[in-house]
């Protein structure tokens, strides 16, 4: 049966972005759907553009985000730039711009247009992480430690908009994903590239001692539109329930496909200081992606993550479908497309 409402997604091709317009065709909503360049195949190549309404978006521009977001019923602001390892100022400042420009743009306009709802994507990059066999973290938590450009980005993004939803009467709701692996992606994240390493061998001469809060793609997307449709309000984390360790990971990635090197033995925490050093050895030989930077490692080492997705269970009756395991799986049999000759034909 189809939906009288009209959704409007930005970001639309992101990993969440992608998978999120899909997951609402299905549902039966009409849908708009914004990338910086709808004239632009790349970014749009992914996205069923027969079924959706396509337009132009800079997010960072509260004029055209108030023109995009006309007559629309929910607002799910997903647009935003992801980068663990940042290689200039330049790329920290666009980051921080993306989010914290993007997300007022977002509620201004939710604001101005009367939008019954708004749903807000964050990150668990907002939580604090803990010295380790420390306290359980929750929602009520925001990450005051901003060595990561990226960590700083969402957790100001979110912050400052709750303020200005609150001033301006905007009905917001906010999804604080994990690190979001699994299939229906055409361009690398941060998360997908630490799946990534380790199927070229990044772990096999050693592993850090940290946790991963690994979530699937299919599971962000149900929990935004949970999110959407229920009259809960405030911050929901959606992730995992139980959080794998990144010798996990390796384990797993390696009984999925032997050709993938197992995981060498566990690196005592101060060898993790060195980890800006591998980890440009691991790029220049083996291939793999950067994913740290001295900033990243002051900020998890001898820490971890310690949250759970209970609110998110009882207040959005959400839950884990998607299996780690399928989930990995499916993570590599993208990567390993996305690396092959022919997808770069």
């Amino acid at each position: 049966m189809q939906h009288a409402r009209k959704v409007f997604v930005t970001g639309a091709n992101g990993h969440v972005g992608n998978n999120l317009v899909k997951a609402l065709l299905e549902r039966g909503y009409r849908v708009r759907a914004s990338v910086r360049d709808a004239n632009d195949p790349a970014k749009t190549r992914l996205l069923p553009v027969d079924d959706i309404e396509l337009v132009s978006l800079d997010v960072r521009d509260e004029r055209q985000f108030l023109e995009a977001s006309k007559g629309v019923d929910i607002l799910f602001h997903v647009a935003a730039t992801y980068k663990n390892y940042i290689a200039s100022k330049q790329e920290a400042d666009d980051m921080r711009r993306d989010a914290i420009e993007g997300a007022r743009a977002a509620v201004v306009a939710a604001a101005r247009n009367r939008i019954p709802r708004m749903v807000l994507t964050s990150s668990v990059v907002t939580i604090p992480l803990v010295p380790r066999g420390g306290r359980a973290t929750t929602e009520e938590d925001w990450r005051c430690e901003f060595t990561v450009p990226y960590h700083q980005a969402k957790t100001v993004a979110e912050q400052q908009a709750w303020q200005l939803a609150k001033e301006h009467g905007v009905n917001m709701v906010s999804v604080l994903p994990g690190a979001i692996l699994g299939p229906g992606f055409s361009r690398r994240t941060s998360s997908t590239d630490a799946i990534e390493s380790i199927m070229v061998g990044g772990l096999k001469n050693g592993t850090p001692n940290a946790n991963f809060p690994a979530v699937d793609i299919r599971d962000v997307t149900d929990g935004h539109i949970r999110a959407a449709e229920s009259d809960a309000t405030g911050r929901f984390i959606i992730i995992n329930d139980k959080l794998p360790t990144l010798a996990e990971l390796g384990r797993l990635a390696h009984d999925i496909d032997p050709s993938i090197p197992p995981p060498g033995k566990l690196l005592p925490d101060f060898v993790m200081t060195l980890g800006p050093f591998f980890d440009w050895l691991n790029h220049k030989t083996l291939g793999a992606p950067r994913t740290v930077g001295s900033e990243f490692i002051a900020a998890v080492k001898g820490k971890e993550w310690t949250m759970s997705n209970q609110r998110a269970k009882m207040k959005l009756g959400w839950s884990q479908r998607i299996p780690l395991e399928q989930s990995v799986a499916d993570t590599v049999a993208t990567l390993r497309g996305l690396r092959s000759p022919a997808a770069h034909v």
